[in-house]
This record gives structure tokens, sequence and C-alpha cells, in this order.
């Protein structure tokens, strides 16, 4: 039997949990002309939501994580790469030769695709950028509207302070195109688009993408569970307790669950055993994360993980918080109803550590 759960990549179809208001708010702003703006914590399937939308759509999708753009020169490329790869060439080298920077394309023979580059400039670093983007909105054909989705936007930042003015500027006029903007730190993504400052307030339909109802996550589980063991109820109870219905880590734990009830019956000590190998399978890797941490952010991480609550002996509550933000910053804290770990097997690995 296969094993109906699936982690690590972008899911869809049966593997694809829920998400059905979520599913329809989105489908709607992209029928419009609107941007959307799609806000969650790491791993909580905005992607594979966002794919299942686009998908149904039929529409050019063109996808940019911009945590993989070095600068804003890069991201042109990037983009205009993705473009050539969805549109005939002869419907678009016209426009190409119109840019103000020509660029350097090149047959890849290996993979089939285009090679794209950029000669540098000093003086006018945006305009491959607003060239692409202007592109992108030219070739709309009637019906068939293109789709932009620019992933961890939040990042923008860090390629040039200037880019979100500069990028608003552009995009402000165009049509023919839907934007979509995903993140994963709501901090930076509120100040961007909720903050009166930012050149991006209320640029598009806001959106939180929160951790999938207990009860619809429950029959999910239960109803795959069902396919191997009589003990389907109890198993997915314990998965949901553990991993408070965080995607990702709940479609792991099961994984690995229904792998072991695959070879050996059930047992009342499933779950710890599984874990175990979990945490075995991965410790090399949170050791090294481990080793990465500042002190005053592992006693955090201790507390959170051994006491359930933040450190209080000793410590200023300005390091306190300032900690915590670096930890939420790199995606090892999040904050829902309290403060509690995005992994819930870093927390079991420091709870065996310590134990």
């Amino acid at each position: 039997m296969a094993n109906p759960f699936k982690f690590g990549s972008v899911v869809s179809e049966d593997f694809f949990t829920d998400r059905e208001k979520e599913f329809e708010n989105a489908k709607n702003v992209l029928a419009s002309r609107n941007h959307l703006v799609l806000i969650s914590p790491r791993r909580y399937g905005k992607t594979s939501l966002i794919n299942k939308v686009t998908s149904s759509l039929s529409r050019p999708v063109i996808y940019m994580d911009l945590q993989l753009a070095t600068d804003v020169s890069d991201l042109a490329t990037q983009l205009l790469k993705k473009f050539l790869s969805i549109n005939k060439w002869e419907s678009v080298k016209h426009f190409l030769a119109n840019f103000r920077i020509v660029p350097t394309l090149e047959l890849n023979p290996q993979t089939g695709g285009m090679e794209v580059s950029f000669a540098p400039s000093a003086s006018n670093k945006l305009a491959p950028l607003e060239d692409v983007l202007n592109l992108i909105e030219k070739t709309d054909k009637k019906g068939n509207r293109p789709i932009v989705v620019l992933d961890e936007f939040q990042d923008i930042v860090y390629l040039d302070k200037n880019l979100p003015k500069q990028l608003r500027a552009i995009i402000q006029h165009h049509k023919n195109v839907n934007y979509i903007f995903l993140g994963s730190l709501e901090s930076m993504m509120k100040a961007i688009f909720e903050s009166k400052k930012s050149p991006f307030y209320h640029f598009g339909y806001l959106m939180a993408l929160d951790k999938i109802p207990y009860s619809d996550f429950f029959d999910y589980l239960k109803n795959r569970f069902d396919k191997i063991t009589n003990r389907s109820e109890t198993i997915s109870k314990e998965i949901l307790e553990l991993t408070e219905q965080h995607p990702y880590y709940t479609q792991q734990l099961a994984f690995y669950c229904f792998s072991f009830l695959e070879k050996e019956r059930y047992k009342k000590d499933i779950l710890p055993l599984v874990i175990k190998d979990i945490i075995t399978i991965h410790s090399t890797d949170y050791e090294r994360l481990w080793n990465t941490i500042r002190k005053t952010d592992k006693k955090i991480l201790i507390s959170l993980a051994m006491q359930g609550k933040l450190p209080t002996a000793s410590f200023p509550q300005s390091t306190i918080y300032s900690g915590l933000a670096r930890l939420i910053a790199h995606g090892y804290v999040v904050k829902g109803k309290n403060y509690e770990f995005d992994d819930p097997f870093f927390k079991n690995w420091i709870i065996m550590k310590r134990s």
C-alpha cells in the first residue's frame, strides 16, 4: 500500500489537506484585477495552496523565490528566464530588442532552456527589472492573464533598500498581471503591506494562513490510518497533540507512523519510537543548528522545551524579547497564542539531550 502522507515538497491532489475556504478566497482574488498577499510561518503550505489555485486557473505562472536572488539584476535575470520558458520565442523576441539593456541569450543544449544575462549598468540598475516586468504585462493574451508569484517577499529589502519603492512604482500601472506576494515573517510582511509609510500599503488582499483546524486534520489522518490499523483514532489524536496541527510536521510524523505500521503491529509507545527514529535521522542537523545559536537564545529554547514557558530567573526582559525576535526571524520559534517551537522534533531533541 502506498504511504498516503507526503512532506518536504509541494503537495497536491490527495496529499493536500483542507484549505477549502482559503482556496476559494485566493481564486476569487485572482479572478479579479487585484493582487494577493499571503502570510504564514514557514512550512504551513503557502506554496502548495498557491500551486493548487494557479493550476486550477490554467493561466501562465511565473514563480520566483526572492531568497534565491542575489541582487536586483539577478532578480531580473531569473524572471526573464522563467518568462522565456513559458512563451514562444517568436512571439516575444521583438520586445527584447527594445530593452534599454539588451540581454544576452544562449541556448543551453543540456536543458534545452535559455540562459540569460544582463550587462551590469551602474547608471541604471533598475532598467532590466522594469523592462522584464513590463514585458510580462505586455504579453497578456485575452482571458489568459499571467500571474507572478514572489515568494519570501519580505527579503526584497535585502536586495536593495530602495527596491520596494521602485518596484511599487513599476507594477502599480500593470492591469493585466495578478501579483501574489508570499511571506513567512509576519512582522516584516505586515510592515510592508500594513504600514502607512510603506509604498506597498494596502497593495493587495491580505490573507493569513493559520494551522489547519483540528477536526479537519483529525478526519484527514483517521481516514488514511483506517486503511492500515483499527487504532487510527488514537494515533491521529496523539500525532496532533505532539505537532499541534503544524501542517508539515503532522504530515512528516504521520508518514513515519504509517511506515512503522506497515512493518509492525500497533504498540502503545509507537509515537515515542517513531519520534526517536526521526530525531536520530536529523540529529547531526540539529547539532549543527544548535552550534550556531547564541548562548542566551539557547537558554530561551531550553526553557520553552523543558517547561513550556520563557525563562524568568536572572534574565532581563529586554534580553528575552530580543532573543525571541532573533529566534522568530530564523524560524525556530513561532508566536501563536504562546511562543512555541516551529519544529516539534527539534524541541524533543533538546528534551532528549537534557534528560
